[in-house]
């Protein structure tokens, strides 16, 4: 029996990265998984990766391991596509007891060099995909009594970045959606937080790197400059955070912002 046994989580960006990571350690600890990623590259920003394979192999992984998941290629952006994993995942394992709200894209570019497009695309991933899963998973946790909504905003949630506008703009935007919602959904015993990682070690990284023409070592570096001597975090260290947000070990804690920064934010 695992920590999280009869649990059923909701993970966007499922396919790779920190969402991959908290799906296979939330499966191991017993709870269903309902995996949801784009499956396919969008055209911004141009390193977007993540492939029906890797939910694949996402499915393959959990069930050898004999876990239980559902795998679902969406688009956050699309009410259909949120509006019919939830419901799948709901008859499926009968209801959503924890969402990761993890699906975000990052991007560099002076704010008013920016087009009018990838403004768009970044909020309408990062906030508007964030809402609009909440939006069809929360009547679900409101129906039994409980659950705990965990939004991954960045350290750029809570601060400036010079040439990240768009993207720190959208990861602030979460905060004020998690406050407001933590309020709204208390009286149905349902917990909502944002987590705050400074850089993580991810495709991402290798990404961005590609795009700037460096490494993805100098990516994190320039991106964060972490008080402690470390260019980024794992995925373990996201991993340990929403386990513990997750549980009842946190039954206490909603509405705050839980940071994971190296120290980035005391400089």
């Amino acid at each position: 029996m695992g920590e999280f046994t009869g649990k059923t989580a909701f993970i966007t960006g499922a396919a790779k990265g920190q969402g991959r990571a908290v799906a296979l350690a939330l499966a191991a600890e017993g709870a269903n998984i309902i995996g949801f990623d784009l499956g396919e590259k969008i055209p911004y920003p141009a390193y977007n990766r993540s492939s029906n394979d890797d939910l694949e192999k996402l499915k393959d992984e959990i069930e050898a391991s004999g876990g239980k998941i559902l795998i679902y290629a969406g688009d956050v952006r699309k009410a259909e596509d949120v509006r019919e994993a939830v419901e799948r995942g709901v008859k499926t394992f009968g209801g959503v007891d924890i969402l990761f709200s993890n699906a975000g894209i990052a991007a560099y570019g002076y704010s008013w060099e920016l087009t009018e497009e990838e403004w768009d695309t970044m909020q309408d991933i990062n906030i508007r995909g964030g809402w609009l899963v909440s939006k069809y998973v929360i009547p679900h946790m409101i129906e039994k009594k409980g659950g705990v909504i965990i939004y991954n905003s960045s350290v750029a949630g809570l601060r400036g970045f010079g040439r990240m506008s768009h993207y720190s703009a959208s990861k602030h935007a979460l905060v004020g959606l998690a406050k407001s919602q933590a309020i709204e959904l208390a009286p149905y015993g349902i917990r909502v937080l944002t987590i705050h990682p400074t850089g993580v070690n991810t495709p991402m990284n290798d990404g961005l790197a590609e795009l700037e023409g460096t490494t993805a070592v100098e990516i994190a570096e320039r991106s964060a400059g972490n008080l402690l001597r470390t260019p980024w975090i794992e995925t373990e260290d996201v991993v340990e955070a929403v386990k513990y947000l997750s549980s009842d070990r946190a039954r206490y804690v909603t509405g705050s912002q839980f940071v994971l920064d190296a120290g980035l934010l005391t400089r």
